[in-house]
């Protein structure tokens, strides 16, 4: 018999499955053009389930569920709660774009955007490698229907098909690491791995070889260099609406597995996994942001970006455990954390400004349709500006504190190695400043190419508003959240 505490701590995955499958239902009696019923309900539905999480975040209690299958602490409820508002904010912006551009004939931008949200709750919460793997398939196969979505355009069934392709063979890659890690300890429960390894009960050969694959495999969901190539096509390819679906909350979830795989599972082996995502960051960094000065699509331009982006997020993660010490853990995990936290709402907000200038029938997506954006919107000028800007790391926006809380946990770390990896990530920075700022001078010292004004209905403009105000204020008063993350890494290792 299944437990009370069980159907708690996955009360909101539950009200979120019932909740998709209801409009899902309800969409079929939908006659209005911009699936009015539709896509209110989903709003609500992500507004309740953000506020439970935020409620079960807030709580500061652990609860394991399903024979320990499942976990609900507040590390995982935050990343629930953020996934949550970040796909709300995906769909208040999607909206007119889809309707433009005959993408809402149905509901499934909404019930596939909560499936897909569906995916990443199960994979924030699993404590158990098969958990994980399904909540991961949910979450890519939802994704794979998603950039498939204007069947009528080449470009995006392409990218939809290299996107599958290389996707079966990420999921490839975790699901034979887990096996072997499984052949290894005799477990698929994270806690017992980790008390496998620690008791020394393992295979110590077939544990690292396992940890490879794994490892390769969480590269590919992340976007990391070598394993980087489906990023730039689907990111270019897919309909914009449908690259913030992949470009934001899906960063929080592969966040969360890193987290419990690694950190939660196979923390003991914490020296062979950290080189390996040493050399991944370094690649990511490297690459990212040199090829991204080439680009002249912005949502090109924008996927490399995400790739140098992801670079920093690993440089959070490598610097956790020093010479088999975790003291200084909980602050570089923390980092990590506070970074892609504010990454996503950076994100948010570009790829807003992106889809805003999409007038119908035109995709607003080559750098050179920005130029003289000022002259035709200031307000929309000065978003996109502050976006660049947190990007590049430039003060006071929340994106410097970002960079300056990961830099400094790798000083912290104290290693000869680690200081070099920040003064390398510093160098790439100021690379990566070059394309961010290129856009900027576009906007504001180029003549527009139309004089058209831009405009938005009501709600994109209230949440793209709160969305740009945010970066500022996160800049100026960074210390709430860093301390919501680090209470959160630091009850999530206590437990």
């Amino acid at each position: 018999m299944i437990d009370q505490i069980s159907w708690i701590a996955v009360f909101p995955e539950a009200l979120l499955l019932i909740m998709a499958c209801v409009i899902a239902i309800v969409d079929l009696g939908v006659t209005s053009p911009l699936r009015t019923l539709t896509y209110v309900l989903s709003v609500l539905t992500l507004l309740v389930v953000a506020a439970i999480e935020a409620g079960f975040a807030a709580s500061g209690f652990t609860m394991y569920g399903f024979s320990n299958m499942v976990v609900s602490d507040s590390m995982s409820a935050w990343l629930k709660c953020f996934a949550s508002l970040a796909v709300l904010v995906t769909l208040v912006y999607a909206r007119p774009y889809a309707h433009s551009r005959d993408m809402l004939r149905g509901g499934e931008l909404f019930t596939l955007g909560l499936f897909a949200l569906l995916g990443m709750f199960v994979m924030i919460s699993g404590n158990n490698l098969l958990v994980i793997y399904l909540g991961l398939e949910l979450l890519t196969l939802s994704s794979y229907a998603l950039v498939a979505l204007r069947r009528d355009k080449t470009q995006a069934t392409e990218a939809a098909m290299k996107y599958f392709v290389l996707g079966a063979m990420a999921s490839g890659f975790l699901l034979y690491g887990m096996s072997m890690v499984y052949g290894a300890t005799g477990t698929l429960d994270i806690t017992q791995i980790h008390k496998a390894i620690v008791a020394g009960h393992i295979q110590h050969q077939v544990l690292v070889f396992g940890l490879v694959f794994i490892v390769s495999g969480l590269a590919f969901k992340l976007g990391a260099v070598p394993f980087h190539m489906w990023v730039p096509d689907v990111y270019q390819g897919a309909p914009t609406a449908v690259t913030l679906m992949i470009a934001a909350a899906p960063k929080l979830a592969a966040f969360g597995i890193v987290i419990r795989l690694l950190v939660e599972g196979l923390l003991p082996l914490a020296l062979d996994w950290q080189q390996m995502l040493m050399v991944l960051s370094i690649a990511s960094l490297f690459v990212g942001n040199f090829a991204a000065i080439a680009q002249t699509n912005i949502k090109r331009m924008l996927a490399y970006s995400t790739i140098s982006q992801v670079g920093f997020i690993l440089l959070g993660l490598l610097s956790g455990v020093v010479d088999g010490s975790a003291v200084a853990a909980a602050n570089a995990y923390s980092s990590a954390m506070f970074y892609v936290i504010t990454y996503v709402l950076t994100t948010l907000a570009t790829f807003g400004v992106i889809m805003l200038l999409s007038a119908e029938g035109f995709e607003s997506e080559e750098i050179a349709d920005f130029s003289g954006l000022n002259r035709r919107s200031p307000l929309y000028a000065g978003v996109m500006a502050m976006c660049m800007f947190s990007l590049a790391g430039i003060p006071p926006l929340v994106g410097f504190f970002a960079k300056l809380s990961v830099l400094q946990a790798l000083v912290l770390a104290g290693g000869s190695v680690h200081i070099s990896l920040a003064i390398f990530a510093v160098l790439m920075s100021l690379v990566g400043a070059f394309y961010y700022l290129r856009v900027v001078k576009v906007m504001y010292f180029d003549a527009p190419l139309s004089r058209a004004s831009v405009s938005a209905p009501k709600d994109v403009q209230f949440v793209l508003s709160i969305n740009a105000l945010l970066l500022l204020l996160l800049g100026l008063l960074p210390g709430g959240l860093m301390t919501l993350c680090a209470e959160a890494i630091l009850q999530m290792m206590g437990t």
